[in-house]
This record gives structure tokens, C-alpha cells and sequence, in this order.
């Protein structure tokens, strides 16, 4: 049995958990678990989400001002309650706001002094909202979780109880992972990637870093994307579905979709696409193709209500829970249909390149009886990149946000301007949010009026 080591030499102080002594690095060890992301790729999110980019040089204040900016906090109260801090202080409107939401206990920061590992973990603790599980840690559970690290706490019980039990949380959690674990020194300045990881591990127990139901290869993400759709239902904003029916009505866009920012990937811009569909079948037949292609990437299904002009002369319309119409002034109807987008991040930039090949080979209709696709291919497939990428051509995404809802309608990149104005026509009020984006080559014929 290896022997585990001892504290001897650590000297940091958390903002809630002091250590009344010194102790050693801590020895590193290896754990089976595997982190789910590389440092590179926390860097581009924060980078990407926060405008998030670390020195490799990193002070107390400098990560008191990465935490305030990933969780958008806010002080309420205007007195300054730091003996070290000024109002003019770069640190200070983050560490008022910490303060208050209980982040930072003490009323003295020292946010020039370079970050420690070990204060660095104290403060993300608190910001990931786990410090009161962290306060029902037994002293069994403690040196359980210490353990892990060759800290023999029975030995060199030299961490307060608080202290103590806000790190063992960490290591159980995996709020600290485990490549940070293996080398985990508590008095070494906490370096880039250490405090990179940290902000995406607090995202993450706020539910705000990235949103995927599974991977292509995993065994079970037939069933999860099933289940996924099975629990969506139709999308109402009332308010925005009445600006973009008054649009419809009025011939601006011929269709939109509403659709919910808490289902939102967040992923890489530059690895990922969004594919739209109706048919869940065809979702499981498009994951299960792409695998027998080798292609692995992230999945997400994020729910969408597709609304469009129903004409009058296809008859009287069937009405389901995933299917309604409302009839308007001149007797066709405004259809409100369930359907998706699932978003895919590849594992690389070629891996995204090569979907188009696989998509126009067995997901795409050239003629009428036409074998070989997969389950309920379209004439005009829809999918997107919101980066350029070869042989995608651009067109705009005109949208309007409210609250966690939005609406948006896609347009040639010329017709943008018209759109745009026609909404605002109809609510002066409202902010109209225009952009380009990458679509593929058939939906884009699609808006030039070509059904192939």
C-alpha cells in the first residue's frame, strides 16, 4: 500500500477557510477520470462566451474579475466595504459584487497578490454554489476525499474544518479535474490553464458552459435524443409569435421559428453546425450515418416551432399537440409545426467538412423515388455554420430576443435590410438583430425560389 504523504508547508489563507498553519505541495496523483475538455479549448470558450483571455501571470484580483464576469454579477450596495480597495480599483466593482453574493467573505482583498492554487479553489467552491454541500462533509468524509491526493489528514490535520471541507468538495466534485488534481500544489501560482479550467468547472455547475444530450458514439444517445424530443413541446411567446405573424401576414418573411436559449449549445463556432429537421426518425438515422462515416461530434437537440402560411386550398388542416393553425383575415392559416435543430461540434475542422459530403450523398432528394437516403431526406436540406466555410453560401438570420425566447427568420443577404424595417414598422420598439451566416448551397436555392 503506498504511503501517504504528509502537510508541512503550505501557507495560504481562503477568503472563508483560513489555514492556521503551513503545509507542503501536495504529491500528485493520478485519477482514472478524464476531464471532458482540453485547456486549449477552455481558453477559445472564454475567449469566445466572455471575451475571457489570461495571463499567464494571474493575481487574486484578476481571477475575483474572470469569476464576476462569467457569472454577470452585480453589487447592489454602494458602500465600499474593503479597507483595501478603492472605488477606482480595477477590483473593485467585481469584489463588491462577490462580496455580496458571498463569494468573498472578508473585507479585505490583497488583490495584487499573485493567485495561489489553494485561493483559487476556496473562491471557486463558493462561485459554483456547492459550499453548503461542502459544509456536511464529515471528518470521514474528509479524509476520504483527501485521500485522493496523499493528504493523510488524520496525520497533519492542519486545515481548518471549513477549509478542509471546501477542498474535499472540490476533489469529490470534480470542481477541480483531474488533470488539475494529479499536480495539484496549493502555494503554487495557479497558471492559465489552472484557473481556465476553474471558470469552466463553475460554468458548469451553473448549467452555463456547453449543452449536449451526448456524442455520436456513444451507445446511448439514440434513446436520449428520443427522449429529448419526446418532452418538447410547441414554443408560444405570444408577443413574439404576434410580430412575426403580423410579418407573415404581411409578406416580409415567408416563415420563422421560435426557439429557447436555455436549450443553446454553446459550442464552438468554428467546429459546429446546426441542422434542421421535422422527423425524429430521420434525426437517429442521421447520427447513426454519421458514425458508419467515422464522424464524431457533440449532439445537441434543441427544441423549434416552425411557423409558415398555410393556403386555403390544401384543404382543412389536422390539428395535433405538435401541430396548430390559426386561420387569418384572407382565409389560409398561420401553421405552428414542432420541429428541431440538432447542433453538432466536431472533433475537428475537417470532420465538419466532411458532413456536407455525407449529406449530399445520403440525405439529400434529387428525385422523386429516389433510394439510397436515409428516412424523410429533403429536397433542400437545411444546415448552417455561423463561420464561413467552403461551399456554403452566405444569407442573414433576422432576430428578435425576449426574455430567454426568440424569433428569427432567415433572408438573403439583400432582402436583410427590408425585413428589418418591416418589423420595425410593425413595432418601432422592438431590437431587430441582423447577421450573416454559412448556409448549405440547396437551401440557399431553397430561398431563390429553386424546390431543389
Amino acid at each position: 500500500m503506498k504511503r501517504l504523504h504528509s502537510l508541512k508547508t503550505v501557507q495560504a489563507v481562503a477568503l472563508s477557510a483560513v489555514l492556521f498553519a503551513s503545509v507542503s505541495a501536495f504529491s500528485p496523483v493520478v485519477l482514472a477520470a478524464e476531464t471532458n475538455g482540453s485547456a486549449t479549448e477552455y481558453k477559445q470558450f472564454l475567449k469566445d462566451n466572455y471575451n475571457i483571455s489570461l495571463s499567464a501571470s494571474l493575481s487574486k484580483g484578476d481571477f475575483v474579475n474572470a469569476v464576476d464576469r462569467i457569472l454577470k454579477l452585480d453589487a447592489k450596495e454602494q458602500e465600499n466595504k474593503f479597507t483595501d480597495l478603492q472605488k477606482d480599483s480595477p477590483y473593485y466593482k467585481a469584489a463588491q459584487a462577490l462580496l455580496e453574493k458571498g463569494i468573498l467573505s472578508e473585507n479585505k482583498l490583497q488583490g495584487d497578490q499573485p493567485l495561489s492554487e489553494l485561493q483559487a479553489t476556496f473562491i471557486a467552491v463558493k462561485a459554483a454554489g456547492i459550499k453548503e454541500l461542502a459544509y456536511t462533509y464529515s471528518k470521514d468524509k474528509i479524509k476520504a476525499a483527501l485521500n485522493k491526493i496523499h493528504i493523510d489528514y488524520d496525520q497533519d490535520n492542519q486545515l481548518t474544518l471549513q477549509a478542509a471541507q471546501e477542498l474535499a468538495v472540490a476533489v469529490d466534485t470534480g470542481l477541480l479535474t483531474s488533470e488539475n488534481l494529479s499536480a495539484f500544489k496549493p502555494n503554487d501560482a495557479a497558471t492559465d490553464s489552472f484557473v481556465s479550467d476553474l471558470l469552466v468547472q463553475i460554468l458548469t455547475f451553473q448549467g452555463q458552459y456547453k449543452h449536449y444530450i451526448g456524442t455520436t458514439f456513444d451507445e446511448n444517445i439514440f434513446r436520449k435524443v428520443n427522449d429529448a424530443w419526446q418532452t418538447e413541446d410547441l414554443i408560444t411567446p405570444s408577443d413574439l409569435r404576434a410580430v412575426f405573424d403580423e410579418a407573415l401576414k404581411k409578406n416580409l418573411v415567408t416563415g420563422y421559428n421560435l426557439k429557447d436559449t436555455r436549450f443553446n449549445a454553446n459550442f464552438d463556432k468554428k467546429l459546429s453546425l446546426t441542422y434542421g429537421h421535422s422527423d425524429i426518425t430521420h434525426a437517429t438515422q442521421l447520427i447513426g450515418l454519421l458514425r458508419s462515416e467515422g464522424i464524431e461530434a457533440k449532439v445537441q437537440l434543441e427544441p423549434k416551432t416552425s411557423a409558415f402560411i398555410y393556403l386555403k386550398e390544401w384543404g382543412e388542416p389536422t390539428q395535433t399537440d405538435d401541430y396548430k393553425v390559426v386561420q387569418i383575415d384572407n382565409g389560409n392559416y398561420i401553421a405552428y409545426a414542432k420541429e428541431y435543430d440538432i447542433e453538432f461540434e466536431f472533433t475537428s475542422a475537417e470532420q465538419k467538412d466532411k458532413f456536407q459530403q455525407v449529406i449530399f450523398q445520403y440525405a439529400k432528394k434529387n428525385s422523386k423515388d429516389e433510394t439510397g437516403l436515409i428516412y424523410a431526406s429533403w429536397w433542400q436540406p437545411l444546415y448552417y455554420s455561423l463561420t464561413s466555410i467552403k461551399d456554403y453560401k452566405e444569407i442573414a438570420n433576422n432576430k428578435i430576443t425576449k426574455g430567454h425566447y426568440y424569433a428569427q427568420s432567415f433572408s438573403l443577404s439583400d432582402k436583410s435590410a427590408d425585413v428589418v424595417t418591416g418589423i420595425k414598422k410593425i413595432n418601432p420598439a422592438l431590437d431587430v438583430e441582423s447577421y450573416k451566416f454559412w448556409v448549405d448551397e440547396p437551401f440557399y436555392n431553397y430561398l431563390l425560389g429553386d424546390f431543389k
